[in-house]
């Protein structure tokens, strides 16, 4: 805290005498009323520490109110002798044990707008502070980098998506442009497999990998033989309706594989 000449002026003394010219990117951001925090804690939570530490501040005459002012009925605690002051700003009010009160909500200042010297009065005679000054995290810096406040409300399933989100992306464009990447590799090696399958159907040569595939494709009820034993003995004597849905479904499949490799099945 000091200065934003002396905080330059030691930041370069710092890189001359480290050598670390990272700390460089410092200096574009010590403008106006700035602080700096250095700290080895976990961000977000020195973020909200800091964000605590907030002084309630009176409105002074000229002020750009950064919320809105709105005084809420009651009693103010003046005597009947403030009832004109009241008045001059079309506020209403009633005397009610020998005090003035207000009697409806009212917006003396608007979000934006410079506090008069009328509403600056009244606030005082009422002891209001309707303003709080602290300080705002504006950037965040890290080995050299500088990042918006932003990021600090990230958690870790977010950091865990956007991650996600950017190894399929890769995949994908390494996938398109047939370029391999480690992202891509398994993607690669199972296409690789179906086209040498393919071949091995199309071209009537064999291998112990692609035997299993001919035979299917030769004859699908044998596979269908294999698993029905295991359903019956999941679930019993089935009813007669199951039955013959089972018996559509086999033979469906049966039509659509013996068609050719490159056939379409509609």
């Amino acid at each position: 805290m000091g200065k934003n000449t002396m905080m330059k002026r030691s930041v370069r003394l710092h890189v001359e005498r480290t050598g670390n010219k990272a700390f460089l990117s410092l200096i574009p951001l010590l403008m106006g009323n700035i602080r700096l925090i250095f700290t080895k804690e976990y961000l977000k939570g020195m973020s909200d520490e800091v964000a605590k530490y907030k002084v309630g501040a009176p409105a002074r005459v000229g002020v750009v109110a950064p919320i809105d002012v709105v005084i809420r009925p009651g009693s103010t605690g003046l005597d009947p002798a403030h009832t004109s002051f009241f008045q001059v700003l079309n506020i209403p009010t009633k005397i009610n044990k020998g005090a003035v009160e207000i009697v409806v909500p009212v917006q003396l200042v608007k979000k934006g707008d410079k506090v008069g010297s009328s509403e600056a009065a009244l606030l005082a005679k009422l002891g209001k502070k309707p303003f709080s000054y602290g300080l705002v995290v504006l950037s965040v810096y890290d080995n050299g980098s500088v990042f918006s406040p932003k990021v600090l409300d990230l958690t870790d399933d977010d950091l865990a998506e956007k991650f996600s989100a950017g190894v399929s992306m890769k995949a994908s464009l390494s996938l398109a442009i047939s370029y391999p990447t480690l992202a891509a590799a398994l993607h690669m090696f199972i296409n690789a497999c179906n086209n040498v399958l393919t071949v091995a159907v199309v071209a009537e040569y064999s291998f112990p990998q692609a035997q299993q595939v001919k035979e299917y494709l030769k004859d699908p009820s044998k596979f269908a033989v294999v698993v029905a034993p295991v359903a019956a003995a999941d679930s019993g004597a089935a009813p007669a309706e199951a039955a013959k849905e089972e018996e559509s479904v086999e033979s469906c499949d049966e039509g659509y594989y013996d068609l050719g490799l490159f056939d379409s099945a509609y």
